[in-house]
Parts: C-alpha cells; sequence; structure tokens
C-alpha cells in the first residue's frame, strides 16, 4: 500500500501493480481495495497495464474531511493521475463511474475513459430517486443508524428484502456499515442524473476523449436505457453491451473490452 495527499491534505491509499500505460479504477458505492471488485479486476488487468487501485475518500486506509464535496473527490483522481506520471486511462463502475465521468468533464488528465453502468434514471422505466433520499440517509448516519443507511441503499438499488436480511448476519456486514456513511457522497454525486428525466445536453461537453459507456445484456430496462442515453449525450463515445453480464459485472468479462479499448 502507498499513499498521496489530496488537495486538501486528505491521505489517499492506492494499490500499484503490473506494467504498461497507467490505469485508474474507480469503484462504486460501499466498495474499497479490501471490500470489492478492483482487486481482482486489476489482477486480471495487470499483464497490460499499470494499475492504480485506490480506497475512495472514507474508505479503507484512505482520510476524509469534512464537508463532503464532488470537487474533493475528484481531487483525489488527479492525485492518482500525478502519481501516475501525469495523465491516465479511468475505468469507473457504477456510482465510480459517473465520478470518474466528471473528473473527465471537469479537467483531469483522462486521456481514455470506460464507464460500466452509471446508475443514471433517463425515463420512467423505473421511479426516480424520491426526493427526501439523500436527507434521510444523512439523518441516518448522523444519528449513528449505519445499519439503516445500508438497508436503505440496498432497498433503493433493489437488493430483495430476504438478502438483505442474511446479509446482515455475515462477516461481511461488518465492513458495509464500516463505510455506510460514504453511501451519502455517492448519492450526491448521482442523485441529479436519477430523476426520470433526459441526460442534461451540455453537461460533458469538455468530456472529449474516447469514452467506452459499457451495460450488461441481462440489467434491467432502465439501466441500459440510461447507458445509451448517456453513450448519445457525449461527442465522441463507443456503446457496448456485454451479454449475459448484470450490475454485478465478472473482472474476467471486463479484460477483453477494456484492453482493446484502451490500447486501440
Amino acid at each position: 500500500m502507498q499513499k498521496t495527499l489530496s488537495r486538501d491534505g486528505t491521505p489517499i491509499a492506492f494499490d500499484r501493480s503490473g506494467y504498461g500505460p497507467a490505469l485508474i479504477i474507480v469503484d462504486g458505492a460501499l466498495c474499497y481495495r479490501a471490500s470489492g471488485p478492483s482487486a481482482g479486476l486489476a489482477t486480471q488487468l495487470k499483464d497490460h497495464f499499470t494499475v492504480f487501485t485506490y480506497d475512495r475518500r472514507g474508505r479503507g486506509d484512505s482520510g476524509d474531511r469534512a464537508p463532503y464535496g464532488l470537487e474533493r473527490e475528484i481531487d483525489d483522481i488527479d492525485a492518482l493521475i500525478t502519481e501516475a506520471g501525469g495523465s491516465a486511462f479511468a475505468f469507473g463502475v457504477s456510482s465510480g463511474a459517473a465520478l470518474a465521468l466528471e473528473a473527465s468533464a471537469r479537467g483531469s488528465a483522462i486521456s481514455r475513459l470506460a464507464l460500466y453502468e452509471a446508475p443514471f434514471i433517463v425515463d420512467d422505466s423505473r421511479p426516480p430517486l424520491p426526493g427526501d433520499f439523500l436527507a434521510r440517509l444523512k439523518e441516518a448516519i448522523a444519528s449513528g443508524r449505519r445499519g439503516d443507511a445500508v438497508k436503505m441503499f440496498m432497498k433503493l438499488v433493489g437488493v430483495p428484502r430476504f438478502f438483505i436480511a442474511l446479509m446482515r448476519l455475515m462477516p461481511a456486514w461488518s465492513k458495509l456499515t464500516a463505510v455506510a456513511h460514504t453511501l451519502a457522497y455517492d448519492i450526491t454525486i448521482v442523485q441529479n442524473y436519477q430523476r426520470g428525466t433526459p441526460l442534461p445536453a451540455a453537461q460533458w461537453t469538455r468530456a472529449t476523449m474516447p469514452v467506452l459507456v459499457m451495460d450488461g445484456g441481462k440489467s434491467p430496462a432502465w439501466m441500459r436505457n440510461g447507458m445509451r442515453a448517456l453513450a448519445g449525450a457525449l461527442s465522441n463515445a463507443t456503446y457496448r453491451t456485454l451479454e449475459g453480464q448484470t450490475h454485478m459485472i465478472k473482472a474476467r468479462v471486463l479484460v477483453e473490452p477494456l484492453v482493446e479499448f484502451f490500447k486501440n
């Protein structure tokens, strides 16, 4: 493990593995180096890239600093890009895809960007994010009800109730509740794109680099509709569906499209 300092002085923990062009993996909600898919994906990709996996602020071995702001998470990515030599590829998953996209559109030195299923709701194929959800989530966190915060999030994303009940009995539950406060960060990033309305046409005009927008063939219609809309909103995007996959994408399935895209 290594650490770098973000602009506000927050230490950001990361691992570096492999060789070749630098590739930064940006995790989604509740995930970090010790809990989630990024470590396994790095293992799959390290023969092709110098892979950077990191703990987003507030998670794992990284620090945190109040108040939260999207700009600070982008600064964290910029600090990693500096460690990578000043420019890097980026791959984001779920809310991490939304974060990586925002970084690219706000001037981060990302030369190519791959995104998997940013959770954008662009039509009526599923209900929009409730208007009071973020406030209720923050209230649960502030009152120490971390388990309730995780449960709220899981219900929001469609995890069945019986599975949530089982998860609360598993050892992994403690890892989830340890980073429950960062769920508010993820919702802050995506909330404006979960209203059931078309994506704002001018939101990402500075993201002119090549972008690969991906979804899973077995993912719900609302998710795939959002990714098609995103690909259409970007000036230099390619849209691709990975057949047989869901939001819980398998690392080995990502290797071929990522290597093909980043090394093209």
